[in-house]
């Protein structure tokens, strides 16, 4: 019997490329606009997209290249997480970096890219793209980062 952790229970420093591009569980939600009060800092959640999100899959159209198309978009890597608060809380590189179990929905978990969707985690059925949205303040929503 192979007693070994599955990947995504190792620590974050020990994933190759691979295992760490797989630990994205395609929810889409770190590619939604945020708001940031100026007086507090505080981020707000918007149902704004970006135009390059599939919001239907929850990944990105064009991923070998977002950095040149879309300029404020942030390459997540292991040196950059501590930063991050604008990620989700249930997103899996903030909960292992946190040292926390992946949700029971992920997909390495569940072993089906459409739990995510279905446990209502995703981008699917909420969201507009940036390119038809609009000014960001008529999109707030009340739901967590």
């Amino acid at each position: 019997m192979n007693s070994a952790k599955p990947f995504w229970e190792k620590p974050l420093a020990s994933l190759d490329t691979g295992e760490w591009e797989a630990l994205c569980d395609g929810c889409g939600r770190c590619c939604l606009h945020k708001l940031e009060d100026e007086d507090t800092g505080q981020l707000h959640p918007t149902n704004v997209a970006c135009k390059l999100l599939d919001r239907r899959m929850g990944q990105c159209t064009d991923y070998a290249n977002r950095k040149k198309l879309v300029s404020d978009c942030v390459k997540l890597d292991r040196s950059n997480l501590d930063g991050l608060e604008w990620l989700p809380s249930t997103c899996a590189y903030r909960l292992r970096w946190e040292g926390k179990p992946l949700p029971e929905w992920h997909y390495l978990v569940s072993g089906s890219r459409e739990t995510v969707h279905q446990a209502g985690q995703s981008t699917r059925g909420w969201t507009v793209s940036e390119v038809d949205a609009g000014d960001l303040e008529w999109h707030l929503v009340d739901r967590p980062l």
